[in-house]
C-alpha cells in the first residue's frame, strides 16, 4: 500500500494563527487549496500551510457517508488519485489505473520509472461514497471500493482520444414507479419508489456527450448530442467543460437525479434530460467566447467558474444570482498561496458543520491574465517572421529582414538552425553535433548574426525540426532510422503509385513507387533526445533568447504506416510515453523558453489524435505552443458561413482562446500566422493582404499574446504593420466593442502583474479578474433587490418546474 506523510512544516512566513484558528474543525476556519505544488490548508489568517506536496493537485473531492458519518477526502494529481480520512495521511488510489513507462537518460545508460497516465477528471457518487470515476484522455475508469482498484469502461470512441469530463450516479428507470393513490374508501395505496440504474456520464472533445450503464453484461456507451450547442458547420457538440448530478427529491419523497452540464468555450449551462436523451438548455452567456466549467450544487443554486471570475444561477428564478456569504469571506485567502504558485481548485466551509462547504475548481480562470510559467514575462508578446538561415548568410539578406520587422512593428525572427532534412545552418563547436550532424554550407555565422539583431532589439527563436532528419536517420548504421520491417531498410512514407510509361507515353506494365520526401529518426532513442538538445544548448549558449521544437511527433503519413518499426521503443512504452520522455529530457537540460509547433486540429481540439501532441500533456513541459490554425489547411467548409470574408478573423479567435483554455494558462499560446497562398477554394475566393491582417486581429482580439508570420519562400509582401488598439473594420459580431477584449480577460484597464518568474509587466488586465472589481459588487446588489437569497425550500419548485416543461 503507497502513502504518503504530509509535511506539517509550513513554508510560508505569514502571520502566526491565532489560538482560535488552529482546531481543524471546518467551522472554526481553514480551507483546503489545491495548487501546482501540492494541497494546502489556509487558514483566516492567510496562513498556508501544506498537507501534501509531492505533486500537482486539479481537483479536491469530498465524499460524506451519511450512515457513518465520516468524510473522506479525494484528491486529482498529477501522480494518480490519493485519499485520506484525516488530511494528515494520504494514500494512493492507483490500482487499475494505467501508468506510462518513462526514459530517463543520463548520458551513458538508460533508466525508467512508472507514471501514472494523465487523468482528466475526478467524481463521486452523489449518495454512495465508494463509487467514483475517473478518466484518461482515452478511457473512463470506475471503481466500487473507494479506489482499492479501477475498472475500464472504454470509451465512446475507441481510436480518438479527447475525454474531459466524467461524472457517475443513480438514474431513475423510465416508466417505473407509481405515486401514491387515494382509493374510494379513503384508504391510501402507497407510492412505488422507481428502479434505477448506475449510470456513468462522459463528454468528449470531438464526440460530445455520451453515457453507459457499467454494471451491463456488455457496456456501451450510447451519444446524446441533441439539444447542445454546436458552432456553425461543425457536427457535434462543442466541448462539454463538466457534468453535475445532483439528487432531489419528486413530490413523493423518492430521489431523482438531475444532470447539469456546461460547455467550455461557448458559456452555456444545460440540464440533460433523462427522458428524451438530450439537453435542455438553461442559461446562455452574452459573450460569444466564454468558458463556465466546475460546477457546484451548493443547496439552493449553481456556481460555477468562468474567466475572471466565481459565478451563480439560479435554475428556480432562471437568472444570474449572488454567491454565498462563505466565498466572499474565504476569497482573499487565495492569494496565501503566492504569485509563484497557480491555484486549481478549493473547499471552502460552511459556517453550518451539517453543510458540506463548497467545492470550486479551474481556478485558474479567475486569473486569465497571469501566465503561469517560469519563462513567461521574456517570451510573452513576441511577433515574429520566419525566416530560413540561408536569407541571413549576407549583410544585406539581415538588413532586408530587419527592415521587414522594423517597417511591420515587430520584434522577433524564428529561424531555422536544424532544417527539415537535419541540415545544422550554423558551424557548431559541441563535439557531439560536429560528428552526427551534417554541416549545411547554406549556413548563419552566428557571431555576426546575433549582435546585429541584438542592436535591433530583436528575439531569436531557434527552429529545430526534431524527429523529421534525413541526416541522422541515415548516420552510421542507420541505427536511429524509423525502420521498414518488410523492406528492412529505413522507412519512408509511401504516398502511392503510378504507371511506369517510355518515352513515348506508353505504359510498360511496371508500377512506380511514389515516397513522401520526409525521412524520420526514432522518437524512442534518448541519443536522438541528446543530440537535439545539443543543438539546443549550443544555441542558447552562443546568443538564441527561445527554441523552437518542430516534428515532435511520430510519422502520420504514409499507405505503408504498418510496416513502420520503432526499434528502440522498450518495452511498456507507447508513443505518448516516448514523447513525454523526450520533453522531460529536454526540460530537465534547457534553461530557456521552450516552443513546439503543433497542427491547428490538436490546439483546436483537447486531442493529440493522429500526431501524439496533447496541449494539456506538452503544458507540463514547455512554454510557448505555436499551433497552425491556418484557413487553408482546415477543411474548406469549416466555420465557412456568412458573411464568408471573416473566416481568417473567427478561425484565430475562436482557436488561440481554446488553445489557452486547455494549456490552462501555463501556455504561451502564439499561433502561426498564414501570410502564403495555398491553391484551395476558400484562398482561391478570398486570400489576399486584408486575409493576413484578419488572421492578426483574430489573435489579438482572442488572447493577444503574440504571433509569428510563416511563410515558406520568407516573402513577406502580403504582411502589415501590427495592428494594435486599431478597431476590427471588418463586419464579424465578436469584434463589437461591447464584447470582452481579449476575450480571455475582463476588459482593457492597463494594470501591473506580478509574472511567475518573479517579473512585473503592464498589460491589459480584467476588471472582473479583480473578486472585489466595483461591476460585481453592483451585480450582487441588484440581484438582491432583484429576486433575494433562494432558500432550501425552492428546492421542490426545481422539480416542479422541470416536470412542467
Amino acid at each position: 500500500m503507497a502513502t504518503a506523510k504530509a509535511d506539517d512544516n509550513s513554508i510560508y512566513k505569514l502571520p502566526e494563527i491565532s489560538p482560535e484558528s488552529q482546531s481543524d474543525s471546518p467551522s472554526s476556519g481553514f480551507i483546503l487549496a489545491g495548487s501546482e505544488s501540492g494541497l494546502y490548508k489556509i487558514n483566516a489568517n492567510k496562513t498556508a500551510i501544506p498537507l501534501w506536496q509531492g505533486g500537482k493537485v486539479s481537483k479536491i473531492v469530498r465524499a460524506d457517508d451519511k450512515k457513518s458519518g465520516k468524510t473522506r477526502w479525494y484528491l486529482l494529481s498529477n501522480e494518480g488519485i490519493l485519499s485520506s480520512d484525516d488530511l494528515e495521511s494520504f494514500e494512493f488510489k492507483n490500482e487499475g489505473l494505467p501508468f506510462l513507462t518513462i526514459k530517463q537518460w543520463d548520458g551513458t545508460k538508460a533508466t525508467f520509472i512508472k507514471q501514472p497516465a494523465q487523468l482528466k477528471d475526478l467524481s463521486v457518487h452523489p449518495t454512495n461514497p465508494d463509487i467514483l470515476v475517473t478518466a484518461t484522455k482515452d478511457d473512463v475508469y470506475i471503481t466500487y471500493n473507494g479506489g482499492v482498484n479501477w475498472k475500464c469502461l472504454g470509451s465512446t470512441s475507441a481510436s480518438t482520444s479527447g475525454i474531459k469530463a466524467v461524472a457517475v450516479c443513480d438514474m431513475n428507470r423510465p416508466n417505473t414507479g407509481k405515486a401514491a393513490v387515494t382509493n374510494a374508501d379513503g384508504s391510501v395505496t402507497p407510492a412505488e419508489a422507481p428502479q434505477t440504474d448506475l449510470v456513468v456520464f462522459m463528454a468528449h472533445t470531438i464526440f460530445g456527450f455520451s453515457y453507459c450503464k457499467p454494471i451491463s453484461k456488455k457496456v456501451t456507451w450510447k451519444d446524446c448530442n441533441g439539444g447542445f450547442e454546436n458552432m456553425k458547420t461543425q457536427t457535434y457538440p462543442d466541448e462539454i467543460a463538466d457534468i453535475l448530478p445532483v439528487v432531489f427529491s419528486d413530490e413523493n419523497g423518492f430521489p431523482v437525479t438531475e444532470v447539469f452540464v456546461s460547455q467550455s468555450y461557448l458559456p452555456r449551462i444545460y440540464r440533460f434530460d433523462w427522458k428524451r436523451d438530450r439537453g435542455e438548455l438553461l442559461f446562455a452567456g452574452s459573450e460569444p467566447l466564454e468558458t463556465i466549467d466546475s460546477l457546484f450544487w451548493d443547496g439552493s443554486r449553481l456556481l460555477y467558474t468562468k474567466t475572471g471570475e466565481i459565478s451563480a444561477y439560479n435554475p428556480v428564478t432562471k437568472t444570474t444570482d449572488i454567491l454565498p456569504p462563505e466565498y466572499d469571506k474565504w476569497k482573499p485567502c487565495f492569494n496565501a498561496l503566492g504569485k509563484s504558485d497557480t491555484l486549481y481548485t478549493a473547499w471552502i466551509p460552511s459556517a453550518d458543520e451539517k453543510n458540506p462547504g463548497l467545492t470550486l475548481g479551474e481556478l485558474w480562470l479567475l486569473y486569465p491574465n497571469d501566465v503561469n510559467n517560469k519563462y513567461a514575462s521574456k517570451a510573452l508578446d513576441r511577433k515574429a517572421v520566419y525566416v530560413q538561415a540561408h536569407k541571413l548568410m549576407t549583410e544585406k539578406g539581415i538588413n532586408q529582414y530587419k527592415k521587414i520587422i522594423r517597417d511591420n512593428k515587430l520584434d522577433a525572427m524564428v529561424i531555422d538552425m536544424k532544417d527539415d532534412y537535419g541540415g545544422i545552418r550554423f558551424d557548431p563547436k559541441d563535439p557531439l553535433i560536429q560528428k552526427k550532424g551534417y554541416i549545411s554550407r547554406y549556413k548563419i555565422d552566428i557571431d555576426t548574426f546575433v549582435p546585429a539583431m541584438k542592436e535591433q532589439g530583436i528575439y531569436l527563436v531557434a527552429r529545430i525540426v526534431t524527429f523529421k532528419d534525413k541526416n541522422l536517420a541515415g548516420y552510421d548504421k542507420k541505427q536511429y532510422a524509423v525502420w521498414d520491417k518488410t523492406l528492412n531498410r529505413p522507412w519512408m512514407g509511401i504516398q502511392g503509385w503510378e504507371k511506369v510509361k517510355d518515352e513515348e507515353g506508353n505504359e510498360t506494365g511496371e508500377t512506380k513507387t511514389l515516397y513522401y520526401d520526409e525521412a524520420w529518426v526514432d522518437p524512442y532513442s534518448p541519443e536522438v533526445w541528446e543530440y537535439n538538445v545539443h543543438i539546443a544548448q549550443e544555441l542558447i549558449a552562443r546568443g538564441f533568447d527561445e527554441i523552437q521544437f518542430d516534428y515532435i511527433r511520430f510519422p502520420t503519413d504514409g499507405k505503408n504506416m504498418a510496416n513502420a518499426q520503432f526499434r528502440w521503443r522498450s518495452e511498456g512504452m507507447d508513443k505518448e510515453s516516448a514523447l513525454v520522455s523526450f520533453l522531460r529530457y529536454v526540460r530537465a537540460n534547457i534553461d530557456a523558453p521552450i516552443g513546439i509547433d503543433i497542427y491547428g486540429a490538436n490546439g483546436w481540439y483537447r486531442s493529440g489524435t493522429r500526431t501524439g501532441q496533447d496541449v494539456e500533456l506538452l503544458a507540463e513541459y514547455v512554454d510557448v505552443v505555436c499551433p497552425m490554425f491556418y484557413p487553408s489547411h482546415f477543411e474548406q467548409s469549416f466555420l465557412n458561413y456568412a458573411p464568408a470574408s471573416e473566416r481568417p478573423y473567427r478561425v484565430y479567435y475562436y482557436g488561440t482562446y481554446r488553445n489557452t483554455v486547455i494549456g490552462r494558462n501555463k501556455l504561451i499560446i502564439r499561433p502561426w500566422v498564414q501570410a502564403f497562398y495555398l491553391n484551395v477554394s476558400y484562398d482561391r475566393a478570398w486570400y489576399n493582404k486584408n486575409y493576413v491582417t484578419q488572421q492578426v486581429y483574430g489573435v489579438r482580439d482572442s488572447v493577444n499574446r503574440g504571433y509569428m508570420y510563416w511563410n515558406g519562400m520568407c516573402r513577406y509582401d502580403d504582411i502589415s504593420p501590427d495592428v494594435g488598439d486599431e478597431k476590427y473594420p471588418g463586419p464579424s459580431y465578436e469584434a463589437d466593442a461591447k464584447y470582452k477584449k481579449p476575450a480571455l480577460s475582463g476588459g482593457s484597464k492597463t494594470d501591473e502583474l506580478l509574472m511567475n518568474d518573479g517579473q512585473t509587466r503592464t498589460t491589459k488586465t480584467s476588471d472582473t479578474a479583480a473578486w472585489d472589481s466595483i461591476r460585481a459588487q453592483e451585480e450582487r446588489e441588484r440581484m438582491k433587490e432583484k429576486s433575494g437569497f433562494p432558500k432550501l425550500s425552492d428546492i421542490s419548485k426545481l422539480w416542479q418546474a422541470y416536470s412542467e416543461s
